[in-house]
């Protein structure tokens, strides 16, 4: 069937969602859809109009009009995401759903809670953490991104490595497919054996398959106490080594960041916190359980983070030194904004004994490509960030950029990694699913798509190579090495 995928909506079918939502959440001005048209990424789509539903039918009813209608949908949360995947490419009605924000049952008996998707991951952090319970994930979008972002993108953050991802924490959805039919999967039960997983395969499906209204999420004890510790290397190669050393023998801190030499130095510029400046590396390490096992713990890590040459081992005692700590890693993303205006941000992943390696080969590209490029991120689960800091106005320069990114997913996947580990497919990873996954994986997706959402109206232009909208460089220099270096690695 013929999808919409420019101009207005048309009078009739802008008559029909008043009807639903009321007329003050039906936004076609120029200057409202503009606000809706850009998420964390450099990219921006102007979507035909952007809709807020309140409740569970009024979602139903909204997707129901654009089915008839032919009108592709997106949903979207906080758009704080960094893949493209709340970006409406093929224009359409924008899906926000801010205003299902209730937490609607937090139970402490059987630990679980209900919550609906618009509410802020760092708000439903706080109200569990009321009554003593924990929701681990904790993007670094915590404060602004939502829990239906979370579900869809499959968020995870630093305490990833020690707790994992949503994924692993939501037992139930309320969903709606593009068509408007409501359906339920899961429960409020740990063990659920009962048919296919739809509520996995619906976690990290970034909105193409179905809109998350509410989710049951599990919940655990809040630890009862934690320890954190910052930890200054002056090699590289001795901090990436030190995470491996650190799961190989067999501890499991809450959380293993790492923090590199050019983030050090934006970091302290920006908020003077004494950071060394002469270190290549620090890692911020956070171990939490019981206060003997705690103890025990931060001994043991410090003992091997000196071990591992280690300059220096600092470990905070209070909860306020230990959140001074933190500010230098929860700063890097606004701090390296004063390097330059654009920055594009990847979530490279790679298996956590290559990590040394992945940090030598993306200092490479960086001095390769002539590029502002920092790294940091979630060291413990092989979750690393690359920040590419550059002017997306200065287009010789960005097309170092893309070449750059290019080679940062072609080494990825050579060490056995993945695209993303965090921040999703989306638009910005799309064109390189087929070097991950293959072309017969690629159908079986295609065809799950295609099962939920026969017409490909829901979230467009997302996931799928030939969807996505077009690389702005040739792939096939790095089509070719990747190819050769995997041959390699298998003989």
């Amino acid at each position: 069937m013929t999808v919409k995928k420019d101009g207005p909506i048309g009078a009739d079918v802008a008559e029909k969602l008043v009807g639903v939502v009321g007329s003050e959440h039906v936004l076609l001005d120029i200057e409202e859809r503009s606000l809706h048209s850009y998420d964390a990424t450099i990219h921006r789509f102007l979507p035909d109009a952007v809709v807020r539903p309140a409740s569970l039918q009024q979602v139903s009813d909204v997707l129901a009009i654009c089915y008839q209608a032919r009108i592709p949908v997106v949903p979207r949360g906080a758009s704080t995401g960094l893949s493209g995947g709340s970006l409406p490419v093929h224009a359409g009605v924008v899906l926000d759903l801010g205003r299902l924000d209730a937490i609607r049952e937090i139970n402490q008996e059987d630990l679980y809670a209900v919550v609906e998707a618009g509410v802020k991951v760092e708000r439903f952090a706080q109200a569990v953490g009321a009554v003593g319970l924990l929701f681990p994930p904790d993007p670094s979008s915590a404060r602004a991104s939502t829990m239906g972002g979370g579900v869809a993108e499959n968020a995870g953050g630093p305490h990833a490595f020690k707790y994992g991802v949503f994924r692993d924490y939501v037992l139930g959805l309320t969903v709606v497919k593009m068509d408007g039919t409501i359906i339920r999967t899961g429960g409020k039960t740990v063990k659920n054996v009962s048919g296919y997983d739809m509520t996995r395969l619906l976690v990290g499906s970034e909105g193409t398959l179905a809109v998350v209204v509410d989710a049951t999420v599990r919940l655990i004890p809040k630890p009862a106490a934690k320890r954190t510790l910052l930890t200054v290397y002056d090699r590289l190669d001795d901090a990436a080594s030190t995470v491996s050393r650190i799961i190989a023998e067999g501890m499991q801190p809450a959380a293993i960041e790492f923090i590199d030499d050019a983030s050090i130095r934006v970091v302290e510029s920006f908020l003077h916190l004494g950071l060394p400046l002469d270190a290549e590396a620090l890692l911020l390490i956070e171990v939490d359980g019981s206060e003997a096992e705690v103890i025990r713990q931060a001994e043991e890590v410090s003992r091997l983070c000196r071990a591992m040459k280690a300059r220096s081992v600092e470990m905070a005692t209070t909860d306020q030194e230990a959140a001074k700590l933190w500010t230098a890693r929860k700063s890097i993303s606004s701090a390296v904004a004063r390097i330059k205006p654009t920055k594009v941000s990847e979530d490279a992943t790679v298996p956590r004994s290559q990590i040394p390696e992945m940090v030598r080969r993306l200092k490479q590209i960086g001095e390769k490509y002539r590029v502002d490029l920092v790294v940091f991120g979630h060291a413990g689960d092989g979750n690393l960030h690359p920040n590419i800091m550059c002017n997306e106005d200065d287009s010789e320069e960005m097309e170092r950029v893309w070449q750059a990114v290019a080679e940062i997913f072609a080494v990825t996947l050579a060490l056995g990694g993945t695209l993303t580990g965090e921040h999703g497919v989306g638009t910005m990873k799309a064109p390189f699913m087929r070097w991950e996954h293959g072309d017969q994986a690629l159908d079986m997706m295609r065809a799950i798509k295609a099962a939920w959402d026969p017409d490909h109206l829901l979230n467009p232009g997302k996931m799928f190579p030939e969807d996505a909208p077009p690389w702005p460089i040739s792939l096939q220099p790095w089509e070719s090495s990747l190819a050769k270096e995997r041959r390699s690695s298998n003989e």
